[in-house]
């Protein structure tokens, strides 16, 4: 892949745009990660849409991260995702060789990104306490 569309800088997790199906779901996707909710947490997310990045799978992602990646995580806004009404981000653990990946809510990204961002927990307490179909709702 080229290096014209490698994964850049940004200041906060990105979150990658995959899917371009639906743009009521990507707005209110967008709406749900970076409204503080009851208790005042946002993710702090970064989006990045390019149409370049139009149905990449999971590892076509991957390849797009360079090496030296400032951010621990990775998400990634895909067609499972945004085709679901709890907008099921797929989150990916850079720390992790084998880059394990689980679905999280949008409505608990912020648990996650948060957490994950200051190193207050690890990815594997996220993926240990996902539901039986593999997607995080909240501890």
């Amino acid at each position: 892949m080229s290096d014209l569309h490698m994964l850049g800088t940004t200041d906060d997790t990105p979150v990658v745009r995959t899917d371009y199906s639906n743009p009521a779901a990507w707005n209110e996707l967008c709406r749900m990660v970076t409204t503080p909710n009851e208790d005042d947490f946002a993710a702090y997310v970064e989006f990045l849409e390019d149409q370049a990045y139009r149905d990449l799978t999971l590892e076509q992602v991957l390849d797009l991260v360079p090496a030296g990646f400032a951010h621990r995580m990775l998400i990634v806004a895909d067609a499972t995702c945004l085709a679901s009404a709890e907008l099921p981000l797929l989150c990916v653990d850079l720390d992790d060789d084998d880059r394990r990946a689980i679905r999280v809510i949008a409505a608990e990204l912020h648990s996650i990104e948060n957490n994950i961002s200051i190193v207050n927990m690890f990815f594997s307490e996220f993926a240990d306490a996902v539901d039986g179909d593999g997607v995080f709702r909240g501890f």
